[in-house]
């Protein structure tokens, strides 16, 4: 059910066309949409790229910067055709204090660590991992990002004030602001039912800066933020000291980034592929951000990973192949060195346009009908990925998410032991355990039986049941020895390949050769005890 609520995400953005098809094959009209496809995404990086620069505490460039390397390099690159990746609002808010206690030099060389980190994850396959984030936090992760861009939106409705802090807008600005913003909002959710032939966020943006400029309407712009004039970014060595107290400093925050970076990178992998109907690249992918960060740090940018926000506006405009992203990020460097007296005068309501339409999108709004159809557990999970990627940041999230899943998962199996006992005509009880043995199960295990009262042999039969670890082990020698030491004798059955090489392995099979019974067959093994010495 949640793997279909994420594929109908697909359909339910406003300006999306219907159903998504696969890659295109190349052709003029193909050329066209990719294109634009990346002028809408490059339009949408500019003030984004900028106000997570600012949250970081450096130049707009280094941020612009790392916009266009890190999308550009990831495009090439990456694990999955479509995705957008950039300066994000989740490194930013980390990156500050690196940044106000040592300066910006620290965290270029924070950045190439950050890289090196992430190709390491690449090369040993660690985004395989990635898989086992379950469905529910990837919906709370999808859920909590749309609130986090909307709520990073609302910053442009604020105004420098008399004494130079920033207050909210009011009277006729506001008025203004708010109906450019709805104007942008309604031609995005007009355009499809019209035409396709230009992506709807483009042409919401482009409607709304032709009336701005031709009417000379007082509201923000791109430019109020900050120039984005500059040149082409050059090779820069990190003005650091090549000592171990500088790697101590900047180790901490480089996991950190590299972790969140890869975590949201391969959450923003997965949605595009469930939206696309691609499959694999996360080692790839880790690869691309990791190498994208580290020539980022080289050429003063601040680094990044995936956007999920850009990428929806990307596969929802068409973009479906590597030149969608590659051509955002080249137009993004055009408009740095050429274009940046046009782009400047865009206001800024059509670009919170766009992305209040990207969170519409965004948001699981299906999760809302299904929050009573699935388990109890399902629904925390959702709501609180949801509140703490808000709260805090996502891979805070996800981690708690995963761990609070397993913990739930890991009491549902716990719960499930059970046994069968009957006398065999020779008089031995036979106890056929049903559930997996576990760390979560070994109380319930012990509890099956009762030495003092069974018959001189005891048989545990594993036909319905798997032996899984350490607890395991410990929980069938610690019942062997209450057997032993009242003379009685416990013996094991049915033991499939892999709790066989387990149990041997632990040196608590008492066997005569290498065996390696079929699962199935009726192989009695008598239990060697002190091989973890009755430990608790």
């Amino acid at each position: 059910m949640t793997r279909a609520t994420l594929a109908a995400l697909a359909g339910r953005l406003p300006f999306a066309g219907g159903s998504i098809p696969s890659a295109p094959k190349f052709s003029f009209p193909m050329l066209k949409t990719e294109l634009l496809s990346g002028l809408t995404v490059a339009l949408a990086l500019v003030p984004e790229a900028v106000a997570f620069a600012f949250v970081a505490g450096v130049h707009p460039l280094v941020g612009l910067y790392a916009a266009f390397l890190v999308g550009l390099i990831t495009s090439v690159f990456g694990g999955r055709p479509g995705m957008i990746s950039g300066a994000t609002g989740a490194l930013a808010v980390v990156m500050v204090s690196l940044v106000a206690t040592h300066g910006v030099e620290y965290l270029f060389a924070t950045v190439v660590l950050m890289g090196i980190l992430q190709v390491l994850a690449g090369i040993f396959r660690l985004g395989k991992f990635i898989r086992l984030v379950p469905h529910p936090v990837m919906l709370g992760f999808v859920n909590g990002l749309a609130i986090v861009i909307f709520l990073a939106q609302l910053s442009q409705f604020k105004v420098p004030g008399a004494d130079g802090s920033m207050t909210w807008m009011s009277g006729w600005p506001l008025v203004a602001m708010l109906g450019l913003v709805a104007a942008t909002m309604a031609i995005i959710w007009v355009m499809p039912k019209i035409t396709n032939a230009v992506p709807a966020p483009l042409a919401g943006i482009g409607v709304i800066a032709v009336i701005v400029i031709a009417f000379g309407i007082d509201v923000p712009r791109v430019g109020d933020l900050a120039s984005i004039e500059g040149g082409l970014p050059s090779f820069h060595l990190p003005g650091v000291p090549l000592t171990f107290e500088t790697l101590e400093i900047i180790l901490p925050y480089a996991v950190i980034l590299a972790a969140i970076g890869l975590i949201e990178s391969l959450l923003t992998l997965n949605l595009v592929g469930e939206i696309t109907g691609q499959r694999g690249g996360a080692s790839r992918e880790c690869l691309a951000q990791g190498a994208a960060n580290v020539v980022t740090g080289f050429f003063g940018g601040m680094g990044g990973c995936a956007m999920i926000g850009q990428s929806m506006i990307n596969v929802k405009s068409g973009g479906r192949t590597r030149l969608s992203g590659i051509s955002a990020a080249m137009f993004l460097l055009t408009f740095i060195l050429v274009g940046s007296s046009v782009i400047e005068q865009i206001p800024l309501a059509a670009l919170v346009g766009v992305m209040f339409m990207v969170v519409i999108g965004t948001f699981a709004w299906q999760t809302l009908k299904i929050m009573r159809r699935i388990p109890l557990t399902d629904a925390m999970v959702i709501v609180l990925v949801t509140v703490v990627t808000v709260l805090s940041d996502l891979a805070v999230a996800v981690v708690v998410g995963v761990i609070v899943s397993a913990l739930a998962y890991a009491w549902n199996n716990a719960t499930r032991i059970h046994a069968k006992a009957h006398v065999t005509p020779e008089g031995a009880r036979v106890y056929q355990i049903e559930g997996p043995l576990f760390f979560g199960s070994t109380d319930g295990f012990a509890e099956l039986f009762n030495p003092a009262e069974d018959p001189d042999v005891v048989v545990v039969d594993f036909m319905n049941s798997r032996v899984v670890d350490q607890s395991a082990l410990q929980a069938i020698e610690d019942l062997a020895l209450k057997y032993e030491a009242l003379g009685k004798t416990l013996t094991l059955r049915h033991l499939s390949h892999d709790c066989h090489r387990l149990l041997n392995r632990a040196g608590q099979l008492m066997i005569e050769s290498d065996d390696d019974p079929e699962y199935g067959l009726a192989v009695d093994y008598s239990v060697r005890t002190g091989a973890f010495g009755g430990a608790h």
